[in-house]
Order: structure tokens, then sequence, then C-alpha cells
């Protein structure tokens, strides 16, 4: 029976939708929908097909994995394909596999081994010799990209393979996932959040969008680890089942998760899966389901491989963690970097455990392209501690009665003029003296890595804006003891401390001053960056985009964001106010001392000093300490794991000091 053409066009849009999914998820790492609507729109084409066979194209996305690889990246060719999963969603489709199985293994005895599928980057790394030499991501199964530089930079990746009876395999394709532990992810997200740079939407995209950079100094800041379960070609080694290569890989240097389990029975599978089921949200990473693989390897040779996956493994995913509600309004909230974000107000619902009743819709493209209304029905979705979001609209149970979405045109907290930036999503307050702002902008300038005011924490941060006394970061350079000590459980003792802190904070220096703004795309290192190449504040706020755009690590993006941060107004007299108040707004001249007019970079992990104790130690002796490796460094100190640093320095032939070597250079 041929396809009638109405199903002929839906099954063409249905692999439009899903390349286009496919493209932002892999190549972008930007998902656009969930991971169970995904799913959803897949089965059904898959559906379909099997229906109609003479509609499976060898272009469908059911008959490959993935997405072509982005262009940055050199193409590498996976000498065995690195094929996807089948999925299954309860028992019942994991029995029919199951039987499948043995059915094809003609009743022999089978045994599966299970583990957690980790939600993170797929890559292959091949040692030859024992030595790493190439590494590269999935891609679209049979073509990856080449991110060995980056892979590198992952310490639980070996260099080189640990032997076993004292030799090492010939050749080993190690395959495993990259992936960022919850609370690293959080601790990125707020450090980003911190500089002002947009926030990762979750781990696995944290994971995929730090190993696809094209610089590796940024994957080696960002806080990736890696599991090792697969294997392609091996050589000199022998490996016969799914335990023995589980139990192999530690030994070789190649960590391995683990939680898996051997299960003899699919009842113990079915156990294991609701075990794991249970700790899910305690897991330090993300899961979205179990892998079930059938044990012996020979086996595996007998039950073979579909177009896209292999007929021994599948994946037991977890329930989705989405509800239905009602959208009851759409309100806009002003971050710490006067980011505009439009929320939603729903209809209380209880999603995975918790009642919701926001939302967040991430910005008003979001809101165009999922056609979101205030009184529509909508899908949310909640997983693990991640901010809940609204995955799609339902137009379909419309009545007629809902209303679009505008964002506004000022400031809903100050008043202010909001603006969208060329090519940016998000509209913006540009007012650093915004109310919303303000609370979020004092503590970041009261934190220890700006201008470390101690005992300005967060609860006395709301006490100052409730009252009134702080309307703008200024105002804390005005506070006196009477003002202090007329709030809730503040007694002399600690307004006579806290007021020291504050006077002291004003000699923190201009690199601090710059990061303490908050200004968007400026961290720590930027802000030493700017320090070292501009004599004061002023200076840098007399600076146009094409001299900024000059210095070496900042970009269009960057220029653009100091030069809208300094045309401010308010901003403007807050910089000229700070100074009026005793801040010091000039670079520090270096002291007299043994080390004056000596320049030091650190790289790498100290054991005796933090990197903070180590600057203070040079500048305590008339030196300096720069962010950066160039001809004006004078020493490189190395500490474990170095990064590029090292080798810049060993190319333009720059003194190298071990830890050890600048302990006794300092006297330490």
């Amino acid at each position: 029976m041929s396809a009638p053409r109405e199903v002929r066009e839906w099954v063409e849009k249905l692999r439009e939708e899903i390349r286009r999914y496919d493209y932002y998820y892999y190549v972008l790492n930007q998902p656009l929908i969930s991971d169970a609507e995904y799913d959803r729109l897949f089965r059904e084409l898959q559906e379909l097909e099997a229906r109609y066979p003479e509609l499976v194209t060898p272009d469908s996305p059911t008959q490959r994995v993935g997405a072509p690889p982005a262009e940055e990246f050199a193409p590498v060719e996976h000498a065995i394909p690195m094929l996807s999963l089948q999925n299954c969603f309860n028992d019942e489709e994991l029995e029919e596999w199951d039987e499948r199985v043995r059915r094809l293994l003609g009743g022999e005895p089978v045994e599966y081994v299970c583990e957690p599928k980790l939600d993170g980057l797929s890559v292959e790394l091949v040692y030859v010799d024992g030595v790493f030499t190439v590494g590269s991501t999935r891609g679209d199964g049979r073509v990856g990209e080449d991110v060995t530089r980056n892979l590198r930079t992952i310490k639980q990746v070996p260099l080189r393979l640990f032997p076993i009876e004292g030799r090492v395999p010939r050749l080993l394709e190690a395959r495993g996932e990259v992936y960022m532990e919850k609370e690293a992810f959080r601790r990125l997200n707020a450090e980003r959040e911190r500089a002002g740079e947009p926030l990762f939407a979750n781990p696995r995209n944290a994971a995929a969008g730090s190993l696809r950079q094209l610089d590796p100094n940024v994957t080696a800041s960002r806080p990736l680890k890696i599991f090792f379960y697969a294997l392609g070609r091996a050589e000199g080694i022998e490996i016969r089942n799914q335990v023995e290569l589980l139990t192999t890989l530690p030994k070789l240097g190649l960590p391995v998760n683990p939680l898996w389990k051997l299960c003899k029975t699919l009842d113990e599978v079915k156990a294991f899966y609701r075990e794991l089921l249970a700790m899910r949200h305690a897991l330090p990473y993300e899961a979205d389901g179990m892998v079930v693989k059938v044990n012996d390897f020979a086996q595996r040779e007998v039950l073979g491989e579909v177009s896209r996956a292999p007929r021994w493994a599948i994946a037991y995913k977890f329930p989705a963690e989405e509800a239905t509600t009602r959208v009851l309004d759409i309100v806009v909230q002003v971050g710490r970097t006067g980011a505009l974000t439009p929320v939603a107000i729903l209809e209380p619902v209880e999603v995975s455990g918790a009642t919701v009743s926001r939302a967040t819709l991430h910005n008003e493209d979001e809101i165009r392209r999922k056609d979101i209304r205030i009184g529509d029905w909508v899908v949310v979705r909640r997983a693990g501690e991640v901010i809940p979001e609204v995955v799609k609209s339902i137009p379909e149970r419309r009545t007629g009665q809902e209303r679009e979405f505008q964002m506004p045109t000022r400031c809903p907290a100050c008043g202010g003029p909001v603006v969208r930036p060329p090519g940016e999503v998000a509209y913006r307050c540009e007012n650093l003296s915004c109310p919303a702002r303000l609370k979020e902008s004092l503590r970041h300038f009261a934190s220890r890595r700006a201008m470390d005011i101690e005992g300005l924490g967060e609860k006395l941060v709301d006490k100052l804006v409730e009252s009134g006394l702080v309307r703008k970061l200024s105002d804390i350079y005005r506070l006196t003891k009477e003002d202090l000590v007329r709030l809730e459980r503040m007694g002399e003792k600690s307004a006579q401390n806290l007021l020291e802190q504050i006077e002291r904070s004003k000699g923190a220096g201009l690199a601090r001053l710059i990061f303490a703004l908050g200004i968007r795309y400026v961290g720590e290192h930027l802000a030493e960056v700017l320090a070292e190449h501009f004599p004061s504040l002023e200076a840098l706020s007399r600076a146009g985009y094409d001299e900024l755009i000059q210095i070496p690590e900042i970009g269009p993006r960057i220029a653009q964001s100091l030069v809208n941060f300094f045309q401010n107004e308010e901003n403007h007299r807050l910089i000229q106010e700070l100074k009026e108040l005793g801040v010091r707004t000039e670079a520090e001249r270096p002291r007299a001392g043994p080390l004056s007019g000596k320049t030091f970079v650190f790289t790498g992990a100290l054991t005796a000093f933090t990197r903070e104790e180590a600057r203070r130690l040079v500048e305590a002796l008339g030196g300096r300490v720069a962010s950066g490796v160039s001809r004006k460094v004078d020493y490189v100190v190395v500490g474990a794991d170095p990064g590029e640093k090292l080798r810049k320095a060993q190319e333009l032939g720059i003194p190298i000091l071990t830890e050890e070597e600048f302990r006794r250079l300092v006297g330490r």
C-alpha cells in the first residue's frame, strides 16, 4: 500500500523539524526542545517509515546519527561508526526488546550489563602504542570533529595508557562521555553571571560548549569529566565482554562509571532501573536513563545492528519530567547584568515532586518561536534542580481569549530605557543603579574576588537597600556608624568592623574595581588585562571601540559592552562619585623592593600558596603579576598541570621557575 500524499508531506515535515533540532543540539549546542518532545517526534517518524517502507530515504534522520560536524574543526572519520541507541520507555517495550534478542540468539542464555545513561557529549580517543593521538566527537556517527587539544585538557584523560603486565595495546579506540557534574555546572553559571556572560541551559549544554571551544585554554578552565564505556578497534588486547571491558579500562588509566551492574535476568535489569530512578537526583551528574547491553561480545556479533543503532543495546529512558498547565501572566524580571527575562506565572502544577508556579521563558525570541501567549495551555519541564521552563504551547486548546506578550520599552524597575544590543536576544537596562539590579550588584561588588568587603553579606545588603540607606553602589562609602546601628541586629562593634572593611576596600586596586563594577563579559581575567593596559578607570572610560579592539583578548562583543557601559550617564556619574569618596581608581605604582621591575605569570596549580597569596607576595616585594605571557614577562612560575602559558613561555624563551625555585627567590 502506497503512502497517501498527506502522510508523505507529514513525513517530510517531521524530517525537516528533526534535522533542525539536530543542528541546534549537536552543532550549535542550543537545544530548542526537550528530550522527551524530540523522542516523541523521532518515534513518530520511525513508525511512519516502518508502516510505509517506500518513504525511507538515505538522508532520513532515522538512517543516521546526530548532525554533521561543525566547519571550525577538522573532520575525523571513525573507523567503526559510533552508533546511537534505540530507546524504550516502559517495561513492556523493554520486554519486547529482550524477546527479540533471545529469539535472534536462538534461545541461548544471555546476560546484560546495565549502566547509567549520562547526558553529555560522546567522544572517541585513539591510543597508538599507548599514546593518546587523536580525539574526536561523535559528529554524525561516521565523521566527527577533531577536539584532540581540548580533550587533552581534561585531567581524567590519560595522555599515555598504563601497561597491563608490562604491555599496552598497539591500538585502542576508547569511547566515552564527556560531562559536567551538576555542582560544577552551578558554580560555572554563577561565575558567568558575575561576569555578565550568557548562562548555559544545562550541564550537557555546558559540557558540549566547553569541549567545542576553538581555544583549548577556555576548555581547560571548565570543570569537565569523562567516563569510558566502549571500544572501537582494539589491537594487542583481548576483551570478550562488557564486564571485562569495564574492569580492564581502569587498569589502563581510563575511568569508568562505577555504578554498573551485571544482570542475569530481565527482572534484575528492571530492579536496577528502579534503583537508578530512585537515586536520579542524588547522582552528581545528569542522567536521563539506563543503558542495557548484551554482555557477551560474541553474541553482539550475532545480533549485529540496524542502520542507526545496535540490536544488542537499548536505552531505557527515565520518565519525562513534564506537566501541562496554564499561563496566567507573563512578567519581566531584571537581573544583575540588566538582562530582562520574561517569566511565566503559572497555574500551580506538580512536576517531578515539586509544585511549580513560575517558569522561565528565556527571551522574546523564544516566546515568539514557541508561540506562547498569556492564557495558553503549555507543557512545563523540570529536570532535577534546573529552573523550570516552558517547553511548548498547546494551540489546539486556545479559546481566542489569549493575549500576545510584548517586551516593555522601559525598565519595569527604574523606568530607564531598555536596549537590545545588535546580534543579541536579551533586552537590557544599562542603569547600574537600577533598584532591581542593585542588590545583586552590591553582593558582587563586595564579594571576595571583587572589593572584598568582609561582613557585607546577603542579609545585610537586603537591609541596606530596603531601608533606603543604599540606593546606588557609591552609597556604601557614605555609610556612618549611626546609619548602621539603627539596623536590626547591628551592634556598635559590628558597625565599626564593617566600616573598617569598607574603608580598607578603597585601596583594593584597579583590576578588582573593574571586576567589581559588573561590566558585562568582564570577568576577573579580563579586568586584569584592562588594568594592565590603562593607568586609571577614567582612562578606560574614555577608550573608544577602535582602541579597545586592539587589545589582545578583547573581541568585538566585549569592546562594545565596555563602550556601552561607560557611555551610560548614571555609570559615568557613579565612577566620579567613587573617586570623590576616596576609592582608588588609578593603577597602583609598583613598590620598591627586590622584585622591582619584574613581571611574573603563574600557570598550573600551586601547593604552597593560592594564586592570590602568590600575587600579594610578588607585589609586596615590588614586582607585578600579569595574566598572560608576552615578551614583557620576566618569569613564568609553573605549578602542577600547567596550561598553554608554559608552551608560549618556552616559545618566547622566557625563564621558567618551578614552585620551589619561586619560593627560594621570594625567601619563602
